[in-house]
């Protein structure tokens, strides 16, 4: 059995108390505040955790593909056919899986044959969700294929259902994956791609419940059933179809939804950001008070009685596990940084974002068996990107290293494991104060993700490992002097990973010391 004091189950059972006891030093167990213990068993696999939980999503909004990826082939900025080298070179060392695009609200706006063909004879647009800015479809179908391939990401592309036509949708699938002779794959042909692509992702619309169309789940539910009869596998491509699931809290939608057409998905989407305060009033994303900082992870952390309470409602309908929950959006939403675009969705990216990053990122390993996917909002300069861009200039943000750090966990093997943590608790209320995950790779090795999510005090973390040999460990550790740190243009290396040594090795696994408000990962040998 698995629990921990943030997963599946509330507490260790009085069973696992008295084993505990047995095997383990008096101690090594929680006792004062401060100290916490994590028990894994290297012997128990239990299931590979999917690497694209660790996605990305890149939308037609502010400056995320326009100055972020795309600047043209004439840009003084350095870049391979118009895509920013810059920015290329620092997402591949993240391995990035796969890739959202269009959107988002864009997507149910957005007609892909506008994108195709010679740029200069490509219509402009309205976006008229993110500004009402023009759109000049510079960059389409084409320039996202080339992304992809310069990240080595699949690409994961979400259809126009809002105010497109399901014959739209299929023709765009046709266009990009037909291997035979048609119209269309001679317009591909023409337009300088020979061989088709292999696109499995496909969603089908973006929040159909609001920007997406504001439509009732019902009406939703049967679009969907229309739209998926016409998408079809073509050569190499077997479309993995991924339905608009549910936004926050919206259980109805899900029931409805797995009801009527679980049978005919292969994933249905969740969407879940983290806002401080109100939608009105989001909050700072660089001045904040300790108050923001634990409601902040608190919210985080809610993810996941989210994600436990949708599982019940698809075990109902998809009881061996068919269908994937896809949470592709995700991630820390506050007001856009004075001065900025309001609509452009600009915010700065401090170690409060690490700390949400990791523990999220923690909860989606430990559901794997239904998560298949993640996409965090959103690669560059909108929302928790990884990278900001000014001009010809670009920083990595807190968010980026975490990601980089974590990429380990990647396809590998998900150990069984039991945290007993103190918590860490403000103004009256109270959430864990150690977040963990442990797995191992395909070569054998062993790593544990753990954040400290108390900003002020450390914690011992005593670390029982059952049936591994513990030989070379190492360490890196992200956290800084003050709860936003952050990197800028002017400062762009204020924090990023250093080594981590504050471990010793005991009779039966480790001792951590896990610095405030630190993201840790260990390898273990």
């Amino acid at each position: 059995m698995r629990t921990s004091s943030f997963g599946s189950a509330r507490g260790l059972t009085l069973l696992f108390s008295m084993l505990l006891l047995l095997l383990t030093p008096v101690c090594h167990l929680q006792g004062a505040d401060g100290e916490a213990t994590y028990v894994v068993d290297a012997a128990r696999e239990l299931g590979r955790i999917n690497k694209n939980i660790y996605g990305h999503f890149a939308e037609h909004l502010g400056k995320c593909i326009y100055e972020g990826f795309w600047v043209g082939e004439d840009s003084e900025i350095p870049n391979t056919r118009g895509i920013r080298d810059d920015v290329i070179a620092a997402l591949q060392q993240l391995n990035m899986p796969v890739l959202r695009w269009p959107g988002g609200c864009f997507a149910d706006t957005y007609h892909w044959m506008d994108g195709i063909g010679p740029r200069d004879q490509r219509p402009a647009r309205v976006n008229m969700f993110w500004g009402n800015v023009p759109e000049s479809n510079a960059f389409g179908t084409h320039e996202f294929m080339d992304l992809c391939e310069q990240l080595g990401a699949e690409p994961y592309f979400a259809g126009n259902v809002g105010s497109g036509t399901p014959q739209e949708m299929s023709a765009w699938v046709e266009y990009l994956t037909y291997p035979g002779e048609s119209a269309l794959a001679d317009l591909r042909r023409q337009n300088g791609r020979e061989e088709p692509w292999t696109v499995r992702y496909w969603g089908v619309g973006n929040e159909n419940w609001g920007c997406g169309g504001n439509m009732r789940v019902e009406y939703y539910t049967d679009l969907y059933r229309q739209f998926s009869t016409y998408l079809r596998d073509y050569g190499e491509s077997d479309l993995y179809l991924i339905a608009g699931g549910p936004g926050g809290r919206n259980p109805e939608w899900l029931d409805v939804l797995m009801d009527g057409a679980g049978r005919m998905t292969d994933g249905v989407s969740m969407h879940y950001y983290t806002v401080p305060n109100t939608w009105q009033n989001k909050g700072s994303s660089l001045e904040f008070t300790e108050d923001e900082w634990f409601v902040t992870l608190q919210k985080a952390l809610g993810i996941e009685d989210l994600i436990r309470d949708y599982i019940s409602i698809m075990d109902r309908y998809d009881p061996r596990n068919r269908v994937g929950l896809i949470v592709d959006e995700w991630g820390t939403w506050y007001d856009p940084l004075p001065g900025t675009n309001p609509a452009f969705l600009r915010q700065q990216n401090t170690l409060r974002d690490a700390l949400v990053a990791g523990a999220t990122l923690n909860i989606f390993n430990e559901y794997r068996d239904r998560v298949k996917m993640a996409n965090i909002a959103q690669t560059v300069n909108v929302l928790q990107a990884m990278v900001l861009t000014r001009a010809g200039e670009m920083v990595l943000t807190p968010t980026y290293h975490v990601f980089e750090m974590y990429k380990v966990h990647q396809n590998a093997q998900l150990l069984d494991a039991a945290l007993e943590t103190p918590e860490y608790e403000y103004d009256g209320e109270a959430i864990p104060r150690v977040s963990a995950s442990a797995s191992r790779d395909q070569a054998g090795t062993l790593h544990l993700s753990l954040c400290n999510l108390d900003p002020s005090s450390s914690v011992t973390l005593n670390c029982i490992l059952k049936n591994a040999d513990s030989g070379r460990i190492a360490g890196r550790i992200l956290t800084a002097e003050t709860m936003n740190a952050h990197n800028s243009f002017e400062a762009p290396e204020s924090i990023g990973p250093a080594p981590f040594t504050q471990f010793e090795q005991t009779s039966n696994g480790l001792s951590v010391t896990l610095p405030a408000k630190s993201v840790v990962v260990l390898t273990i040998e």
